[in-house]
């Protein structure tokens, strides 16, 4: 990793864990994840599984699904492995049975049948669940290293980071949060050959 010209380099808060968020350092160039956070579903020694929160797509998930209704819920691209699958996230608690529970009162997954006769009866519950296609997956030490270079800071998640619907704004607002060691890398250029 290209040394940091500025020397904005703060130290991570926090171990990486299950329910933690990934927020892609400034100076990560992979064009997939730069400004990215990912919610960190699951991490433990044989690798690590999250998605993407502010990959907004233009589609819904009744474009990608059949007999889903048309919803308000958005659908995101939540990484480049499984890219023809669909992933949710929910705050449906156990009216969705098999869903993993990831942190606070969101779970991951669970029966897709049950899900799409929950939100065809009551389509109100759509902001309740998140769609994404595809998933972010690290092999085994894979995100440790990244990590130790600097491509990723961790910080907790909380409903409203991972739920809310303001993903334009979801990276540079998520590094302002972590404190006033990290509010300034969400100012730092996209580009810092053009300054």
């Amino acid at each position: 990793m290209a040394s940091d010209p500025l020397e904005l380099d703060p130290p991570n808060p926090m171990p990486p864990r299950s329910g933690a968020l990934l927020v892609s350092g400034p100076y990560l160039a992979d064009p997939y994840f730069r400004r990215s956070v990912v919610l960190l579903c699951m991490h433990d020694r044989d690798g690590s599984f999250g998605l993407v929160l502010n990959r907004p797509i233009e589609m819904g998930v009744a474009d990608l699904m059949d007999g889903m209704p048309q919803l308000d819920s958005p659908v995101g691209i939540g990484g480049p492995v499984q890219s023809s699958n669909l992933f949710f996230l929910h705050t449906l608690g156990d009216r969705v049975e098999g869903s993993l529970h990831v942190v606070d009162d969101i779970h991951m997954g669970g029966d897709y049948e049950q899900l799409r006769s929950i939100l065809v009866a009551a389509p109100e519950l759509s902001r309740h669940v998140r769609f994404f296609v595809g998933y972010s997956g690290w092999a085994e030490a894979q995100l440790d290293a990244e990590i130790e270079q600097r491509s990723w800071l961790i910080h907790p998640a909380n409903k409203k980071l991972v739920m809310g619907h303001d993903m334009e704004t979801l990276w540079a607002r998520t590094l302002r949060m972590m404190g006033p060691a990290y509010a300034p890398l969400a100012n730092f250029p996209e580009d810092p050959s053009l300054n």
